[in-house]
């Protein structure tokens, strides 16, 4: 059954798996009850696990703290300014916390994301104490840029039109659009 963050209740669950991308994290972060629906999980000890962008949400519900984690590196800098240190690795675990840098770790992260929801009790801390964050990459990961080589080239005129469009969908009171980009 689909919930609501503000219909789910986090006792009725065992573990977390805050998605990934770009925009699902960005507007999960901003949402307040999301924040303290994270907060419930980790002040249970429950489970967590995330890649990609995921853990902007960690971060933006101060979670973050002395925490070990990895994630997409165009975000490292906001996670070591929310006080984690980073690592530039395909899964760290950290205690209940278990995360990822993106797509192109999968077969790494499936079993370890698998391993953390069958445990009873989580794993100990394991943040080496010390030990700095990996400095940030002096590039953008390859999957990234050649993912950009594939994806259609924007022009004004597409612009153009998207914007229009979404200006006719605010201004139309009864258009089924306008619901989806209101709400």
């Amino acid at each position: 059954m689909d919930k609501t963050v503000s219909e789910a209740d986090p006792d009725d669950y065992d573990g977390l798996l805050l998605p990934g991308g770009f925009i699902n994290p960005d507007l999960l972060r901003q949402s307040a009850e999301a924040r303290e629906f994270v907060r419930a999980f980790a002040a249970s000890d429950k489970p967590i696990v995330t890649l990609c962008h995921g853990p902007w949400v960690l971060a933006s519900a101060g979670l973050l703290n002395g925490r070990t984690l990895t994630s997409w590196p165009g975000i490292r800098d906001d996670l070591v300014n929310a006080d984690a240190t980073w690592l530039d690795e395909d899964v760290v675990r950290d205690g209940n916390l278990v995360t990822s840098r993106g797509p192109q770790d999968m077969t790494a992260f499936v079993p370890a994301m698998l391993d953390a929801f069958a445990k009873t009790s989580p794993e100990p801390r394991t943040t080496a104490p010390g030990r700095e964050s990996d400095p940030q990459r002096s590039a953008p990961p390859g999957l990234a840029v050649d993912a950009m080589r594939w994806l259609p080239k924007p022009s004004a005129a597409t612009a153009v039109v998207g914007i229009g469009l979404v200006a006719a969908a605010r201004l139309a009171p009864k258009s089924p659009l306008r619901k989806k980009i209101v709400s």
